[in-house]
């Protein structure tokens, strides 16, 4: 599966929670480091990388930001480096369509609109999921989470509050404000409050602010294209988890 969507909502989480789920090995693969500077080296990569994947087998392969790896494969992006882009890219369609391992493949992209046609139709991907920011009730179970997460509990926190103040944050910049909140409390040398919180959330500027143009471009390309990963999507639900079920 291919899962895109805005920085920081979960889709690296994701995968690994894939391969937990499914009980196999996670291989990370970084597609950007693909290629090679000498002669024949960033086509031996592939084959390197296909041949460990299998090996390990049943398995999941993470194929982290793979937008990096394979952005601009196209009419010009073999021309400058003797074809190597498309050599290399060819390979993994390939393989990504006609292998027989058990190999899983998740892949997770930022930017989907660099990523060529050859690489978004079925056949490569059994399923496209696009990845919103969450929406209220999604991240009260994100404060919930990530307050237990660094050992305290939840119950002295108003997580519903937290939750609307935190309205257009990711999972990753709650996280962020709470772990800013828990230094803020040990140079007082006391806990974390509300307070803490409330005072970094109205600070901060989020991503869905400073990336609005490019997160809403990015939403018209998934309509229509690309399943949303909340369980129940309506018009006002934005979400940040993926339905495994």
């Amino acid at each position: 599966m291919l899962v895109l969507g805005v920085p920081g909502t979960g889709k690296s989480l994701t995968a690994k929670a894939t391969a937990s789920v499914l009980g196999v090995p996670l291989l990370k693969l970084d597609a950007g480091r693909l290629f090679g500077g000498l002669v024949g080296q960033s086509e031996a990569n592939v084959r390197s990388v296909i041949q460990t994947a299998e090996a390990f087998s049943p398995c999941v392969l993470w194929i982290d930001e793979i937008e990096k790896g394979f952005g601009g494969v196209g009419a010009s992006g073999g021309s400058t480096d003797g074809g190597t882009s498309a050599r290399v890219f060819g390979t993994m369609l390939n393989w990504l369509q006609d292998k027989t391992a058990p190999v899983f493949d998740v892949a997770t992209a930022n930017d989907v609109s660099k990523l060529p046609p050859e690489m978004l139709r079925k056949g490569r991907w059994d399923e496209l999921w696009f990845v919103d920011l969450p929406d209220t009730r999604e991240r009260t179970a994100i404060w919930d989470l990530v307050i237990e997460k660094y050992g305290r509990d939840k119950t002295a926190f108003d997580t519903v509050v937290l939750a609307r103040a935190s309205e257009l944050h990711t999972g990753a910049e709650i996280e962020a404000a709470f772990v800013e909140a828990l230094h803020r409390g040990f140079v007082g040398n006391r806990e974390p409050t509300e307070l803490d919180l409330g005072e970094l959330l109205s600070e901060s500027v989020p991503l869905a602010t400073t990336m609005s143009e490019s997160i809403e471009r990015l939403r018209h390309w998934a309509k229509g294209r690309a399943r949303h990963a909340s369980a129940t999507e309506t018009p006002s639900r934005r979400g940040c988890y993926l339905d495994l079920g």
